[in-house]
């Protein structure tokens, strides 16, 4: 039998806000894997998916550059929360990001070799980033970029230096980017649509859903019904397009995107320390579209 340390207990209450012994006990259950644990915790207690989404593992920033019609979001990580802060660490960031825009390298180990503006002795990115090691005293890395060109338009936004978002959009007004990207910033959506949410995802929520389910002693076809209820709720919360809109929640994105005429291509939200989310449609929506009618009609 694996041993439940105190340690995954913390690990799984961070994760899920359930009581401890609701942790440790979902966890013995589990044979300490901590996934299962945390299904187990949402069938029981009702605890919703995604909360440690909102946790930051890792010190760093995110930085985001823009230039006519390509850009770029880039995370670098450090040892503290006070070299994060740091001016001079910011400003490496800004640039590194700016550096990726130009140069356009395909990974960060291509980046951390190109000549960098700036290094000493007219050096790389990576000697450029040992001299900052060195002045500063906590090792640094550069662990992600996403650089996107198109013939649409972009749109960025920094929530502080911990959370940054890239879109792709087309429309008349150059706000509507901004708002959606601020909007990513604020809901961290999975995917761009339903149709894009991984199909792993949907089959752990439908897992949990049956799960869940199954305690009501209903009849199996109502309790199909309420599985496939539970999904699409699902799907309503974490798909971009379907999620009400921060500015006007009486409206989903889709509304607000066709009412500006406009449409949203690809996005990439970065939280430091997380998992990106980086999604693209295969193709673009075709508007005019009839947007969903109101329940209330």
């Amino acid at each position: 039998m694996v041993e439940i340390t105190a340690r995954r207990v913390a690990e799984l209450r961070a994760k899920t806000d359930a009581p401890m012994m609701e942790c440790k006990k979902a966890l013995t259950e589990a044979d300490g894997n901590l996934e299962r644990a945390e299904e187990l915790l949402r069938v029981r207690l009702g605890h919703k998916a995604g909360k440690s989404a909102a946790r930051i593992t890792a010190e760093g920033v995110i930085a985001a550059h823009i230039d006519g019609n390509a850009g770029a979001l880039v995370e670098l990580n450090c040892e503290t929360d006070f070299v994060a802060k740091n001016a001079d660490f910011i400003d490496f960031a800004n640039k590194v990001a700016e550096w990726v825009v130009k140069q356009a390298p395909a990974n960060v180990a291509e980046l951390l070799q190109l000549p960098f503006e700036g290094a000493p002795s007219g050096g790389t990115v990576d000697q450029m980033r040992a001299h900052f090691i060195g002045k500063i005293g906590e090792n640094l890395a550069i662990r992600r970029f996403q650089r996107i060109q198109t013939a649409h338009r972009l749109a960025c936004y920094l929530h502080g230096a911990r959370i940054g978002v890239l879109v792709e959009y087309q429309g008349p007004d150059a706000s509507i980017g901004k708002d959606v990207a601020m909007h990513i910033a604020a809901m961290k959506p999975i995917a761009l649509s339903a149709a894009d949410v991984p199909a792993e995802l949907i089959e752990r929520e439908r897992s949990i859903a049956r799960q869940k389910a199954a305690e009501s002693n209903k009849p199996a076809a109502i309790i199909e019904k309420m599985v496939e209820g539970s999904v699409q709720k699902y799907l309503k919360e974490i798909a971009l397009l379907d999620q009400p809109f921060v500015k006007n929640d009486k409206q989903t994105v889709e509304q607000m995107l066709h009412a500006a005429h406009a449409s949203v291509h690809s996005f990439t939200l970065y939280v430091v320390g997380k998992a990106s989310r980086n999604r693209r449609m295969i193709l673009p929506p075709k508007w005019p579209r009839k947007p969903p009618r109101p329940d209330n009609l």
